[in-house]
């Protein structure tokens, strides 16, 4: 159901995007056709990132953009395969299109070591100043900007509130993609708070489905055991898994999106994403119209949501501490 539901989103961002753009384009007859490209670590039948995408084009519409009239956009979906990213970046890179939109910080790292000229927007970066993307937020410098979705820090804020909603947990598997820089800085932050909490964390690599589920199988054995899946492309990939995983295993477990919980999962915390595809819409419209990534900021989530699943709550014989749900944006029933 969660499939469909997407998938219908998507049409209905797309079909939104096709009506706006003959309304809102401004090209004026015979004016240069733009080139966007996008590159996305993710399958083309994937409908989270369908959404995200259709997000993007609808706003790019609203801006005036019309594809085939004003604007053409050349998109790759790379996978999850580091591989076929890097790929794919050096492909779109010697296109020279006038700005490339990244999805994730994933595809923005071999975007940045293909071209140092052609202008790059990223979304759902993870400390861009740290993952070395960008110079500064203010001041990025070089050819990058974008939006950031989360700083090291937010590791240390995921376990703290796995521990206020399952206080018996002792150990916590923190599943990673080891192919991300980021990833070893936010399990760094993860141990830096683990023994103020009483827990240790574990890490577990997710290279593909079967070392995921050999690795929580064998993380499960032991009793009082939590989950943290890192904010990653290969994650959203296999959502189905590591939601299948936690529930039959019983493991409390914390997400960055809403969309797990809204899936079965326990608990997420994290900003609006798809909200940033919209947003870099707008940068990749200036762009286009004349400013340059060194002149617009890094622009950081104004707001964190905290979604909470009740029923998977109860199954896992949970009591969410009223403090939480009072602060929860959302409580799923």
């Amino acid at each position: 159901m969660e499939f469909l539901r997407r998938r219908r989103e998507f049409i209905t961002l797309l079909g939104g995007a096709a009506a706006a753009w003959p309304l809102a384009a401004r090209a004026q007859q015979g004016e240069r056709v733009r080139r966007v490209g996008v590159l996305l670590p993710a399958a083309a039948d994937d409908p989270e990132w369908q959404v995200r995408v259709g997000a993007f084009l609808q706003a790019l519409a609203l801006l005036g953009w019309s594809i085939g009239r004003n604007v053409r956009i050349d998109t790759r979906w790379a996978t999850t395969n580091a591989g076929e990213i890097r790929r794919h970046a050096a492909e779109l890179a010697a296109l020279a299109p006038d700005v490339i939109l990244a999805g994730g910080t994933t595809p923005a790292v071999p975007l940045l070591q293909a071209t140092h000229t052609v202008p790059v927007v990223f979304t759902l970066g993870v400390d861009p100043v740290g993952g070395g993307l960008v110079a500064g937020l203010a001041r990025p410098g070089g050819n990058a900007t974008g939006f950031m979705s989360y700083e090291f820090s937010m590791g240390g804020k995921w376990l703290e509130l796995l521990k206020q909603i399952a206080p018996g947990v002792t150990r916590v598997a923190v599943l990673r993609d080891t192919t991300q820089a980021a990833a070893t800085s936010m399990f760094a932050a993860m141990q830096a708070v683990a023994p103020s909490l009483g827990v240790e964390v574990i890490p577990v690599n997710m290279r593909n489905a079967g070392e995921i589920e050999q690795s929580v199988e064998t993380f499960a054995r032991s009793p009082s055991g939590g989950l943290i899946p890192m904010s990653s492309a290969t994650a959203v990939r296999h959502r189905e898994l590591i939601l299948t995983l936690a529930a039959r295993h019983k493991l409390p477990a914390v997400y960055w999106e809403r969309f797990f919980v809204a899936a079965g999962g326990l608990m997420s915390y994290g900003p609006d994403l798809v909200e940033q595809f919209k947003q870099a819409a707008g940068y990749v419209d200036r762009i286009l119209r004349g400013e340059k990534p060194p002149d617009l900021p890094v622009q950081a989530p104004t707001k964190y949501e905290l979604i909470i699943n009740l029923k998977t709550a109860r199954a896992l014989g949970l009591d969410v501490p009223p403090t939480l749900l009072a602060r929860a944006d959302e409580v799923i029933e």
